[in-house]
Formats: structure tokens, sequence, C-alpha cells
């Protein structure tokens, strides 16, 4: 006689559960919104912006998150999709079309510096490198205002491949930065070798730094091994001012969150000499 415990056991490795079957409708959902938004043209992109520690009014450059609309109109953020469709021949269109909206400011607006996010998954992606192709061939200075941002748990995927990727494209002028640093597992034979030019600190060692002795060691000690690898240090998620006064005080470079702004799809870019002022 099959025990209750086995038969769930059996029903989820064949995906009769309910819960399971809950999951694949929920993930289906999300494929046909995401697969109509690139159809109907309804992805963009929400800019937040990075300041320096030293002045909070001095913005470094502005990051570029992706998103798309759903069927109502909603603008619905990457948390929400982008875990379904990461490794899918949509996360990699999702991609493209974040790095040509992220380029197209730059060529609009000469005094910004832009990061666009992407998956390892993209690294020969033969699509992505045409885009950033065309982009350097109109202007090759382009990427020297280029940050591309590359996930601890995406880089892990493909270590060996992002390295070189990351090799190639400096010569073009483009910078890298580790995102969400802790929130994964880099091998440190892997962490050296990367070479990244910024380290992000995940927001959850961020979020009350002010009042957390625990983070306060932990944030520290990523600081000091930055330090090391001469990297420039971003702490993500900064929604207090105790915990922006704080990470300021240890040394952190710049510092991202709701306490600075929260990311728009209608920025409203500086003008020129006010660019000149921030950068």
């Amino acid at each position: 006689m099959t025990s209750p415990r086995t038969g769930r056991k059996a029903a989820r490795k064949s995906g009769t559960d309910p819960l399971t079957q809950a999951l694949r409708r929920r993930d289906s959902r999300v494929m046909d919104m995401v697969h109509a938004a690139i159809s109907n043209g309804d992805v963009m992109l929400a800019y937040q912006p990075v300041v320096q520690s030293a002045d909070f009014s001095r913005i470094a450059y502005y990051e570029g998150f992706v998103r798309v609309l759903d069927e109502t109109g909603r603008i619905i953020p990457a948390r929400d999709f982008m875990p379904v469709v990461e490794e899918q021949e949509s996360g990699r269109i999702l991609d493209c079309l974040a790095l040509e909206q992220g380029l197209a400011v730059l060529v609009k607006y000469p005094d910004l510096r832009i990061a666009v996010n992407m998956s390892a998954r993209s690294v020969g992606y033969r699509p992505w490198s045409d885009v950033l192709d065309r982009a350097l061939a109109g202007d090759p200075n382009l990427g020297e205002r280029l940050i591309l941002e590359i996930t601890e748990s995406s880089a892990m995927v493909v270590p060996d491949l992002v390295s070189g990727f990351m090799t190639d494209l400096r010569k073009k002028g483009i910078s890298f930065a580790l995102d969400d640093f802790g929130a994964g597992f880099t091998a440190f034979r892997h962490f050296r070798s990367f070479q990244f030019d910024i380290l992000k600190i995940d927001g959850q060692f961020c979020r009350n730094i002010g009042q957390d002795p625990d983070n306060q060691v932990i944030v520290k000690a990523m600081l000091s091994m930055a330090r090391q690898f001469d990297m420039f240090v971003i702490a993500e998620q900064v929604e207090a001012p105790e915990d922006a006064a704080y990470l300021a005080s240890i040394g952190v470079d710049c510092l991202q969150g709701y306490h600075f702004g929260a990311p728009t799809v209608s920025p409203q870019w500086p003008t020129a000499q006010e660019g000149r002022r921030r950068a």
C-alpha cells in the first residue's frame, strides 16, 4: 500500500499535484504576458539614480530596470516575470531590448552614464551583440558611458564565458558591475578572475544597517574585499537616512535605493549643464 507521503512525492514528480499545476498555470500566464509585451512593443526601462556617498545630491549614473506592460496597462517589475523567462528565448530578447533602449538614452544625452542589466545567458547571443555593435559603430565612445550589470547568481552559470566576454568588451570602454553580491555563492577563484569594476552589495545587508550590528560586520567585510580587488562599491536598496549615513561613513562609494528615488519610466533627465555638474 502506497503511503500518503510517497503518493505526494510521486504526484509532484509527475506534475499532477495541485501545487505543481497551479505553478505551471502561473508561469504560463507570465510567459503569455511577456510574449504579448514584446510583440506589442510594451517593454521599457525604469531608471533609478545612483548617488555619490560624498554628496547625495550628485548622481553618478542611472540604472535601467526592464519593465513590461500587462494587458491592463500596468507596469510590471522584472521580479514578477524575469525568474520565469530567465532561461527562455524571451529572456534574451528582453536583454536585447533593454540594451537598445539604454544605448538610445546615451546617444540622446551625452552627459549621462547608464547601467543596463543582462543575464550571463545572453553572453554569446548574436542579436544582443548586434545591438551593441550597431550602437558603437555610430559612436565608439558610447561604451565609456555604459555599465553592464550581471547578477552574482547569473555570472556563476558560465563563469569562464563571462570572464572572456568582459575582457573583450572592456576594450570598448564598457564597465561591469557584479549585482546583488552576497545573494549568491560566488566561488572566490572566479571572483578574482572576473575582475568586475563595480561591486553592488545586495540590499538585504543594507536595509536597517544603521541598527544591525551583524549587517555592519558583513558589509565592512565585503567592502574590505572589494578594496583588495580595486572595485568601486555601491550599496543597494538604501531606504532610510540613517542607513545612508552609516554606509557613507564606512566608505561605500555610492548608494542606490528609494531614499534617493524610485525607478521611473518617465525620468526627468538633467540638462547638459546639470549633467556635467552631477557627474
